[in-house]
């Protein structure tokens, strides 16, 4: 009877699980359909309130049609690569970096979780770019709006100032090694450094500061596992784990000394 109870449990849990996952497919089904049709909708409102825009496939003949069908192509290749050019040209990795070491080095494991780790680091580099973005703002976005200088003047004047960020924030190791490895034997100012080999120099002197940084903030909370360990070996408290101690204790250090406001300032300060 045992057995018999046990088998029709588990046909039972068997068929439970079945239906689940087919109310799971059919709600990812009607959501997948519901957000294709809200965004049809919405895109259909603005075409017929906008008369203006409109989607044609006819061939290009004109100088002028082709010029503007390439900066659209151009500008739509900028939006898909907005994420890569947020994360690797900006402040982000190196926030990101040291904000999940400090998670790490407390023994937390997902507190604060990832979502909350990538909103920091976000308004972050918001905050530390801002006078970039002022710069491109006035020296390349308004007056191309204007019609006062040409795509490609606006294109200049907008990677001046990420150029210039990101060469006073990468080190000269960096920078050799990869003037080498594209040998490129001479550069005389700056503006001589092609900028596919500042983008990865910068990229890398990032994860490098982010880690030294990292390594600064594991000392101490490295000193309090040791201490705990080794009174606890001391006092013969073998079966107790030293982080059930260890824990609390560097959770109590990292309040007390106010920690996340000192590592958002060191953040911040690092950068030139």
């Amino acid at each position: 009877m045992n057995k018999k109870t046990a088998s029709a449990e588990k046909k039972s849990i068997q068929q439970k699980r079945k239906k689940l996952f087919k109310h799971g497919r059919l709600i990812k089904l009607f959501v997948s359909i519901t957000v294709f049709v809200t965004i049809f909708t919405i895109g259909l409102s603005v075409m017929a309130a906008d008369s203006s825009i409109s989607l044609t496939l006819n061939g290009v003949e004109t100088p002028s049609g082709t010029a503007n069908t390439l900066q659209i192509i151009f500008l739509l290749t900028i939006l898909s690569l907005a994420p890569s050019i947020l994360i690797m040209m900006t402040s982000f990795t190196r926030i990101i970096i040291v904000l999940s070491l400090l998670r790490n080095a407390l023994g937390l494991q997902q507190s604060p979780p990832n979502q909350v780790l990538v909103g920091i680091a976000l308004f972050l580099t918001l905050f530390i770019m801002m006078p970039v973005g002022q710069q491109i703002n006035k020296e390349a976005y308004q007056p191309y709006i204007n019609n006062e200088i040409t795509f490609e003047q606006a294109k200049t004047n907008a990677i001046k100032p990420l150029r210039t960020f990101m060469l006073k924030n990468t080190e000269n190791t960096s920078m050799k090694a990869f003037l080498k490895m594209a040998k490129i034997e001479k550069v005389e100012t700056n503006d001589d450094i092609p900028t596919y080999v500042l983008i990865p120099a910068f990229i890398m002197s990032e994860i490098k500061k982010a880690f030294m940084m990292g390594f600064i903030i594991y000392l101490p909370f490295l000193v309090i596992d040791i201490i705990v360990s080794s009174t606890l070996m001391s006092m013969g408290m073998m079966m107790l784990p030293p982080t059930m101690l260890s824990l609390p204790l560097k959770l109590a250090l990292f309040v007390m000394v106010d920690g996340w406001s000192l590592t958002v300032e060191s953040l911040i300060r690092s950068f030139k």
